[in-house]
């Protein structure tokens, strides 16, 4: 897809009913002078927060006493205003050409430091993943003058921070991403939730203390290996409550629970219903399954 170069800025007026996000430009460049410089601490329209990613060729970004190259697929994230600059080195053997977005931070600010502090100030995305192309179909847009009204602009930047958002949790949960130690401690979970499992018997099994588990663990898979037992028990549990006509005292023992009574807790909190509302369909919908994040 071919992307127009220019940069694109909207000045919609603010609805005072709605909170709405606030597009402020959006662009497509190729930079080949090392006049092209920023600095964030210079600049005057902000509040402001960058995104800018490189299509090929190099920039520099430098954020407090921090130095990174960005390359070909690599993003930079940063506040405006900021102790931070970015500019094209002048030693450079080729033009540096990039997509960028800036917006207000209303609304959107939690998510953008979210994802900063997760993924880093200059992250890789694949050219392919669905916040970039979020972005370049923005950036097509805005040539083509389809953003043309404030309620089409918030809706660009809510969908391009979900997407961003979205894709470093799947990085997190997906388990190719996993070391070799939490693999192996969410299979012995899966195979062994029957049982009853201490966090001294999962460290064990993965040769690793129960500080180094539970914070690598969690880190990858967002659950404590106690919270991800629990999930598989209750998983396991809507199968059983649907699928056969035993006992919510049997089910409870077959998942892993020493009684009913602590069953029903746990299917509850995680849930919002018991195993019995759960299995008649008592509320308003009946549910074959519930799906968590």
């Amino acid at each position: 897809m071919d992307i127009p170069r220019g940069t694109y800025g909207f000045r919609f007026a603010e609805d005072k009913e709605l909170q709405l996000c606030v597009l402020f430009a959006a662009g497509s460049d190729s930079i080949s002078t090392p006049s092209y410089r920023w600095d964030g601490l210079e600049r005057n329209d902000g509040p402001l927060l960058l995104f800018q990613y490189t299509l090929s060729g190099e920039g520099v970004f430098e954020s407090g006493d921090r130095t990174h190259r960005v390359t070909a697929g690599q993003a930079f994230l940063a506040e405006i205003p900021g102790p931070h600059r970015y500019y094209y080195h002048p030693e450079s053997a080729e033009p540096w050409e990039f997509l960028f977005l800036l917006f207000r931070p209303d609304l959107i600010l939690p998510h953008f430091r979210k994802f900063l502090r997760e993924a880093g100030e200059v992250p890789y995305l694949p050219a392919d993943c669905a916040p970039i192309r979020v972005l370049r179909m923005i950036v097509n847009d805005a040539a083509a003058g389809r953003i043309s009204d404030p309620l089409i602009a918030s809706s660009c930047i809510y969908q391009f921070m979900t997407e961003l958002s979205r894709l470093q949790v799947t990085t997190l949960r997906n388990r190719d991403n996993w070391s070799v130690n939490v693999r192996r401690a969410a299979e012995f979970i899966e195979h062994n939730y029957s049982r009853m499992i201490s966090i001294d018997q999962l460290s064990e099994h993965v040769a690793l203390s129960k500080y180094h588990l539970i914070r690598r663990f969690s880190a990858s898979t967002g659950l404590t290996p106690g919270a991800y037992l629990t999930r598989v028990r209750i998983e396991k549990a809507m199968e059983l409550l649907r699928g056969t006509g035993l006992s919510i005292e049997t089910i409870a023992e077959q998942i892993g629970y020493s009684s009913g009574s602590y069953f029903i807790k746990a299917f509850r909190s995680l849930t919002g219903l018991t195993p019995g509302e759960f299995r008649s369909g008592g509320e308003s919908l009946t549910y074959r399954r519930l799906f968590f994040d």
